[in-house]
């Protein structure tokens, strides 16, 4: 799918199309051992090996709306994911996400940030990647920095 492609669809469609095609990375980094889940540790990603961040998820609930160091948390993973290039979506549910980077047996409390990695060694490609950063850097020209995406429900 072409940047021309995404920018055509209608918006309804660009937001079903863009959370199914989270859900599919998400799953598909999982299986490739490519994530990285949880502010802390997504800072520890971002300061030691920053090249290897392909796609970063931010995610809040009405929840921790009012919570003020994960919205400076943010703001500085956001900063940082625009000074280094990487794409950056965030999603309204952190249960869904969770479930989702997760297994059953495991429950994540801090999934309000998921980095999508590039291991060194053996880079693995999915062409729903590309249709998110396809997404973000369309949604970048209509001035929509960080494009909020839903996730599918179950």
């Amino acid at each position: 799918m072409t940047l021309e492609e995404v920018l055509i669809q209608k918006p309804s469609e660009r937001a079903q199309c863009t959370g199914k095609a989270l859900e599919e990375v998400l799953g598909s980094a999982k299986a490739n051992d490519c994530l990285t889940i949880g502010v802390y540790e997504s800072a520890k990603v971002m300061n030691v090996d920053p090249d290897s961040v392909s796609f970063c998820v931010l995610a809040m609930d009405e929840e921790f709306e009012c919570d003020i160091a994960l919205q400076i948390h943010f703001t500085l993973i956001q900063a940082f994911c625009f000074d280094n290039g990487i794409s950056i979506v965030r999603v309204n549910d952190m249960q869904r996400l969770s479930e989702i980077v997760g297994d059953k047996a495991e429950e994540f409390e801090d999934a309000h940030c998921v980095l999508i990695t590039n291991p060194a060694e053996d880079s693995w490609e999915d062409p729903a990647l590309e249709k998110l950063h396809l997404f973000c850097e369309g949604s970048r020209s209509y001035n929509e920095w960080v494009p909020e995406i839903t996730l599918p429900e179950r």
